[in-house]
């Protein structure tokens, strides 16, 4: 089947039948028990979520919360990009245009365009789409996901072709991690041609593709996708577009839309439990999730979805943007705003990418001339958006963890 998403844009344990999962449930009672009050962070145990609760509101600026960077992307006749950012690394940021298939190198400190990438074809060290890509800078690499073909190809920095290897047949593989020297971590999605897929998580050897799975268990396996088929031939998908991927910290914080449980994955591949939602996830309809969207030492943001798409309306998935205070041991309906930009609230729609970075989004260039006519912006932001033209790249927001 032909599939056409309508978003071209881009992000406790269940009380089953069995004896395997009443052991799952008994063993993170014991763990919550033996940290403390279930209620006070991974340190001291379980965060414990309901979906279906109403929750009083707070506000949080996020300049409280983060150290924000500013990059305007350099516009030339070379350097033409969307908002599409792939990855962020120490000294790059890669941005791809999605219908030409170029990848963009700018300069993370200065924003000057460093080196355009276009290998888009289809002989063999050429992708026909660049679903994702990933820089290694310690390694002067570049991965990229040539999802059609179901493989990697790895080039340099200067776009030189080193090696590809491939993915297994059934992956549809939506989000790529540089986990660390010798491995990618990625997120495989379940959906219509991928119906077969048991894993979400696993590790990608950057040598030869060779794969280890990781093991989050559940019941009954949830999509958190949705699907009109309007023909035997042709189907509307759409998906939540959560990233299900958090690192924070010296963990990497893996969500599985069919658990109820988000686990941390350690340095050494093992999983400990960290946020636990309610009802269940196997017992919903509609099913709400819950997807962690960036964490602070104070501070746990999340993001409850309810599985819904009107493909006709173009319109659907509603979200509520929550925050856990740790200090105080309770949730709150969360309003990000941005000081610098006079009347912005943040959507916790966001993605992450390293330890660095909590999360980045692209600025729209109009936008930003129409907010610094109307004088809503300040500090940096009005300085960058005195000097922009509408048909400029976009303005890239970058929120650094505070050291």
């Amino acid at each position: 089947m032909k599939q056409h998403s309508s978003n071209f844009i881009y992000g406790t344990i269940a009380s089953g039948r069995s004896f395997l999962w009443a052991i799952c449930a008994l063993a993170l009672l014991l763990l919550a028990g033996c940290g403390g009050n279930p209620s006070t962070g991974e340190e001291d145990g379980l965060i414990t979520v309901d979906v279906t609760k109403s929750y009083p509101e707070k506000e949080f600026v996020l300049q409280d919360l983060f150290d924000i960077e500013y990059v305007p992307l350099e516009t030339t006749e070379e350097f033409l990009t969307t908002r599409w950012v792939l990855d962020i690394s120490s000294h790059y940021i890669l941005t791809m245009n999605l219908r030409e298939g170029e990848l963009f190198l700018f300069d993370r400190a200065t924003g000057k365009g460093v080196k355009k990438i276009c290998r888009r074809g289809e002989g063999p060290e050429e992708y026909l789409h660049a679903a994702n890509a990933v820089i290694d800078e310690e390694r002067d690499e570049i991965f990229v996901d040539d999802g059609m073909r179901r493989r990697f190809l790895v080039y340099d920095l200067e776009g030189n072709f080193k090696r590809s290897f491939k993915t297994i047949d059934h992956s549809v593989i939506m989000n790529v991690r540089n986990f660390n020297q010798k491995y990618l971590l990625c997120q495989d999605d379940y959906k219509i041609g991928n119906m077969n897929s048991k894993l979400t998580f696993f590790l990608i050897s950057k040598e030869n593709g060779q794969r280890k799975g990781i093991e989050i268990p559940y019941s009954n396996r949830i999509s958190n996708w949705v699907w009109k088929i309007v023909s035997e031939d042709f189907v509307y998908s759409n998906n939540t577009d959560n990233c299900q991927i958090i690192p924070y910290g010296t963990k990497w914080y893996l969500m599985e839309p069919s658990a109820d449980t988000v686990y941390a994955l350690q340095k050494d591949l093992s999983l400990k439990p960290f946020l636990v939602r309610e009802p269940s996830v196997q017992g919903m309809d509609p099913v709400v999730f819950l997807f962690p969207c960036m964490l602070t030492k104070d501070y746990c943001f999340m993001q409850s979805v309810e599985k819904f798409w009107d493909f006709d309306a173009n319109e659907g998935f509603p979200r509520k943007d929550l925050v856990y205070d740790k200090r105080e041991g309770k949730i709150y309906e969360c309003v990000l705003q941005n000081a610098d930009y006079e009347g912005q609230e943040l959507n916790l729609l966001v993605k992450a990418f390293t330890q660095e970075v909590a999360f980045q989004f692209g600025l729209d260039p109009a936008d930003l001339i129409e907010a610094h006519a109307a004088g809503q912006l300040s500090g940096r932001l009005q300085e960058i958006a005195s000097t922009l033209d509408e048909e400029d790249n976009p303005v890239i927001l970058i929120a650094k963890y505070k050291k």
